[in-house]
């Protein structure tokens, strides 16, 4: 098993697993390796080292709560190498917008009218995702509907493995 680093034109950065070199190459020739972020094909390989299990100075700590800090959501890092942040904050986004997908379900178009329709007890209550526009999102507000915004990247629209 082949594992590399990977990023697109926009330096979205992840990685691919293949089973050959060879597996990689084909695969990114025919077009099917694309950024789970915005889809792009255009993928390059970026350096890599091998792994070797030591100690290092940089670790990530999640505090425990205090009573200044109740809710103990504190993220800190130490030492000096910081490049690993980005890739954490942005496997830790696709991890939630995972779960998210995976709890919620899709009603596209019809979300104002679900929505209203759930609010109403007129449909069973469950969480919904969709598209509507902005103006019928603080319409759904003002009749006190919770609506959250979020932007949809072309990689969600798909199954995210």
């Amino acid at each position: 098993m082949k594992v590399y680093n990977l990023a697109c034109p926009l330096d979205h950065r992840f990685e691919g697993w293949f089973a050959s070199e060879e597996d990689c190459l084909a695969q990114q020739d025919k077009g099917m390796l694309a950024c789970p972020v915005c889809d792009s094909t255009e993928i390059t390989r970026m350096p890599s080292a091998p792994h070797i299990g030591k100690s290092s100075s940089t670790e990530l700590a999640v505090s425990k709560p205090e009573p200044s800090n109740p809710s103990g959501d504190v993220v800190a890092l130490t030492g000096n190498d910081h490049s690993n942040l980005e890739a954490q904050v942005q496997a830790a986004f696709l991890k939630g917008m995972r779960e998210l997908m995976g709890r919620s379900e899709d009603v596209g178009d019809s979300f104002a009218d679900e929505a209203r329709k759930i609010h109403y007890k007129e449909s069973p209550e469950r969480s919904i995702r969709g598209q509507t526009t902005l103006d019928e999102a603080e319409s759904l507000r003002e009749e006190g509907i919770e609506v959250l915004a979020m932007p949809m990247l072309p990689a969600f629209k798909n199954t995210l493995q």
